[in-house]
């Protein structure tokens, strides 16, 4: 639907979509009138997100609307208007980041620079106040030439914050302050935070509390935790969500009595993460207890892909795992037997099947075939002696050399980003393990070896050849020349 007003209403006489004159109003007091629903009230939903299901089934989260109001209630009070007013709005609508991007700054006065992407930041000019994304979109941008110059505040959320990023960012931009936010979907997008001004530097910790949030850091019989021991994480108050949508009994598994309120009904939500407080009330986050990752900002359930990966008819068993064989670079890996040894089964093949049934972040980018999984000496997984991958667990087509100076350059660099002993003419860069950050470093890398490209062009055309073809030639670099004086030798006496 399209909203206009009065003065904008006949610019759309012909347009195909719903049109809604925000002038008339009808629309809205039809919907609070109608007697099906009874009036509208801050209990009624706002809207279902889905997160990733251990079960192969993903997760609808049902956040009503005084779960969001007293989100955005926090947002306003914690973010000064000034800051909100022009914010980068590049998460996508399926990833409740975007709650805080889209609503944030409109409810407060701002305005929203809607981009694909946080990566577009390099494109064009963007007049940004504030940017919200993942530590590792920061990370590329921060490699890829930095943020602009107007960026007052920048927060991340979805994965660990280290040190060094914090570092980086507050020496090599202007930005004022960096906030570290943390949350899962069930208790509406941010839970806890800590604001780091430039000032003070990087906090190692997710802060405290936003407004009207409990945390609760329980021992395994639901009890809390003295000060300094690890406790799983348990958030109660005003955004814990409603439920997961037709999900009653998983519904009655994480959101659970809250025996520490005294507002009837309250409940809380089992997070799966444990934290321990420090001294000054700050929460220290030390990880997952099961097998949930983070990927780039996107929370995976590793049960998930296992779980779609086992329907193809060829496999006996299947593990994924999320590696970090390079500093900084995690990777999904799929494991499986087949039942069937002897018959061929090509990692495209696997990769294709699972690119129907998941969404591109959940797809691994690299397949080892076991003839068996490694067992502990009780009989369990032993998860820790399962191999990393080498370049036979890749995608990789047909080889061909690469051919001309551009393809050899181009071919040695994707080999190094990517991690694989050789790269051919026709290979994929997002088969052989490339994603979106790390196109974005390959880019660069190619900008400073003088080899031009658009970031666009190995999004649409991702062979090695086609990405040399839309290169062209390699410039010459343009090393400025320095004249170094002579001197005159003195001879030791």
């Amino acid at each position: 639907a399209v909203l206009v007003q009065d003065a904008t209403v006949g610019l759309l006489s012909d347009a195909p979509m719903a049109v809604i004159n925000l002038n008339s109003g009808l629309w809205q007091d039809e919907s609070v009138s109608n007697p099906e629903i009874g009036g509208l009230t801050s209990s009624h939903l706002a809207y279902v997100i889905y997160t990733s299901g251990s079960t192969g089934l993903p997760k609808g989260v049902m956040i009503e609307h005084r779960n969001t109001v007293n989100f955005l209630t926090w947002a306003h009070r914690s973010f000064d208007s000034k800051i909100l007013s022009k914010t980068l709005f590049s998460t996508s609508l399926n990833f409740d980041l975007a709650v805080y991007e889209c609503f944030a700054p409109l409810t407060s006065g701002g305005s929203i620079d809607v981009v694909t992407n946080v990566l577009e930041l390099q494109q064009g000019e963007h007049d940004i106040t504030l940017i919200n994304t993942v530590p590792s979109a920061l990370k590329a941008l921060l490699e890829s030439g930095g943020l602009g110059e107007g960026v007052d505040t920048v927060n991340v959320a979805g994965e660990a914050l280290k040190r060094s990023l914090v570092e980086a960012l507050f020496e090599q931009t202007q930005v004022k302050r960096l906030c570290n936010l943390y949350g899962p979907s069930e208790t509406t997008t941010y839970s806890s935070w800590v604001s780091m001004a430039r000032e003070d530097g990087f906090a190692a910790h997710i802060g405290k509390p936003v407004a009207n949030t409990q945390f609760y850091l329980l021992d395994e019989h639901k009890q809390p935790v003295p000060l300094g021991v690890p406790g799983e994480i348990y958030i109660g108050g005003a955004g814990v969500a409603r439920g997961y949508l037709n999900r009653a009994e998983l519904t009655a598994e994480r959101f659970l009595k809250d025996p520490f309120s005294t507002t009837p009904n309250a409940r809380m939500y089992r997070t799966g993460d444990l934290g321990r407080y420090l001294p000054n009330g700050n929460i220290e986050y030390l990880g997952r207890n099961d097998d949930q990752v983070k990927i780039r900002g996107f929370r995976i359930e590793l049960g998930e892909i296992e779980a779609k990966l086992a329907r193809h008819e060829a496999l006996k068993e299947t593990v994924v795992l999320a590696r970090e064989d390079a500093p900084g670079d995690k990777r999904l890996v799929a494991y499986f037997t087949q039942h069937s040894p002897e018959q061929a089964l090509d990692i495209e093949t696997l990769r294709t099947h699972l690119q129907a049934q998941l969404p591109a972040y959940m797809v691994p980018a690299a397949y080892v075939r076991l003839d068996a999984l490694p067992l502990t000496p009780n009989g369990k997984l032993d998860r820790k002696a399962l191999p990393a991958p080498d370049s036979h667990a890749y995608t990789t087509r047909l080889y061909e050399a690469p051919v001309g100076d551009v393809e050899i350059k181009l071919a040695a660099l994707w080999a190094e980003l990517l991690k694989v002993e050789r790269v051919g003419r026709h290979d994929h860069f997002f088969e052989l393990g490339g994603h979106s950050l790390l196109a974005v470093t390959l880019i660069e890398r190619m900008r400073q070896d003088g080899m031009e490209a658009d970031i666009r062009v190995l999004f649409g055309q991702p062979t090695l050849a086609q990405v040399a073809a839309a290169v062209g030639e390699v410039r010459p670099i343009d090393v400025p020349m320095t004249t170094i004086p002579a001197l005159t030798r003195k001879r030791s006496i």
